[in-house]
């Protein structure tokens, strides 16, 4: 595997997992929290917070773990698409989006990361 690739495939990875924090901070802050002015749903975003470091600098272990944590995300994101109305709808489908888009990623550079380390090729 070229180092061109499993770059590609972090690069990625943690660009969505980055863009998922954002757009879980905003939404519960500002966009659409459960209450006005903010809502401790804020906080849902520390497991993401807390896999961050590791994705950020390439640890395989994390990106395994990761895939496990993100259905989580997945999982709010689609039962809150389909409960929601309004603004808070069309954010639940976009945090569904970018964690299964993460998920995707993060099973590409492991795979990629695990042919790059391999003897013999």
């Amino acid at each position: 595997m070229s180092t061109g690739s499993v770059r590609a495939a972090r690069n990625l990875a943690a660009a969505l997992l980055l863009a998922l924090i954002a757009l879980c901070v905003a939404w519960e802050l500002w966009l659409a929290p459960v209450r006005p002015g903010g809502s401790w749903l804020t906080l849902k975003v520390l497991p993401l917070l807390l896999i961050a470091p590791g994705i950020l600098s390439g640890r395989i272990y994390t990106y395994r773990l990761s895939t496990m944590l993100i259905l989580a995300y997945f999982t709010e994101g689609t039962v809150r698409g389909y409960a929601d109305r309004g603004v808070s709808q069309w954010l639940a489908w976009g945090e569904t989006a970018l964690a299964l888009a993460y998920f995707a990623a993060a099973i590409w550079a492991v795979r990629r990361m695990r042919g790059a380390v391999r003897p013999g090729e």
